[in-house]
């Protein structure tokens, strides 16, 4: 089975997911394509003899498209993602699933109701091949129960328009969920400290922050976001256990020696870090909704859960205290025992 895809929204990652759907993931075709900028559309479209629809409604109840794929601007995901559950169709949301964590209960409620998952949620380093590795070292008990977690999550600089709330909104979101999967456990507060602030920032924002989480099981996890660190796009986590510990391998890379020194090179932005780990992403989930397999990456409640903990985060930065993250109580129709 070929699975028609649907595509709404025709920016930059929009684009770059028609590309991937086209030349590297196998069993799939772009066969609609909408944005609010019909031109941009069209250009997204025509090179693989995609239909223009005009708007995301139409798109989805098109009879030409089996799956949606929302890559729109962020406040408009939800009305996207409940219009496919509504049509029954299989949704893939790029994060944020919502931008309140009253959309995303919304969401989750319509999807409860539908009886079947149909939303997965766009938080790709699951499918990293790092980060699968330390899944199955740290659920193997290698290392025994964790302890702490140590992270970064560093860019060479950020544009003028980054503001500090985007460090957790728009940056540690993938931490947040990432940590939620590698640990098995939810974040239940979040604490942000601001260090003496590096002189390449933008004068509003607070760079570098460190954030600071717990876990219902105990786990402390401590996070360093430096968005204008200069020298690359590093991203860094290590997972200390009772008896072991685990950490993300940097990306390979050849060691070259020259005029007496010893030097790898360091990526410079998130396009190549995880560039693989898109295409494993999207392989999976179209070779799910070809076997008519409900998916199996980060669910509707994931996107809820990292849409309140981020918030939380950001509330703590304004505020200077640790702030509880106050979430629902995980449905059984994901997991949990609610």
């Amino acid at each position: 089975m070929t699975v028609r895809v649907g595509v709404i929204g025709a920016g930059w990652i929009g684009q770059e997911h028609i590309r991937r759907l086209t030349h590297t993931v196998t069993g799939a075709r772009v066969t609609a394509v909408t944005d609010i900028d019909a031109a941009r559309a069209q250009d997204a479209a025509a090179p693989v003899d995609a239909r223009v629809l005009p708007d995301g409604a139409a798109l989805i109840a098109s009879a030409e498209v089996d799956a949606v794929l929302v890559t729109s601007w962020g406040p408009t995901h939800a009305e996207h993602v409940l219009n496919a559950i509504a049509a029954g169709k299989p949704v893939f949301c790029e994060k944020p699933l919502a931008t309140t964590a009253e959309d995303c209960l919304r969401i989750v409620e319509a999807e409860t109701a539908h009886g079947r998952r149909l939303v997965q949620v766009g938080f790709m380093r699951r499918y990293d091949t790092g980060y699968r590795q330390m899944k199955k070292v740290i659920d193997s008990g290698r290392i025994g129960e964790p302890l702490i977690v140590h992270c970064a999550h560093r860019n060479p600089a950020v544009p003028e328009s980054y503001t500090s709330a985007m460090a957790a909104l728009d940056t540690a979101v993938h931490e947040v969920d990432v940590l939620r999967w590698l640990l098995d456990d939810e974040i239940v507060s979040a604490q942000v400290l601001t260090p003496r602030a590096t002189s390449r920032r933008f004068a509003h924002l607070k760079d570098p922050q460190i954030m600071l989480f717990e876990t219902a099981r105990g786990v402390r996890i401590d996070l360093e976001v430096f968005v204008n660190c200069q020298y690359g796009y590093d991203i860094q986590c290590e997972t200390v256990g009772e008896e072991g510990l685990v950490r993300l391998p940097d990306p390979a890379a050849v060691g070259v020696r020259t005029t007496a020194s010893h030097s790898t090179e360091v990526l410079t932005d998130w396009v190549g870090r995880f560039r693989d780990a898109f295409d494993t992403e999207f392989r999976e989930w179209i070779a799910g909704v070809a076997a008519g397999d409900a998916p199996t990456g980060p669910s509707a409640w994931d996107g809820y859960a990292a849409t309140v903990i981020t918030a939380a985060t950001a509330e703590a930065l304004e505020c200077g205290h640790v702030v509880a993250t106050d979430l629902k109580p995980r449905p059984a129709f994901y997991g949990g025992t609610a």
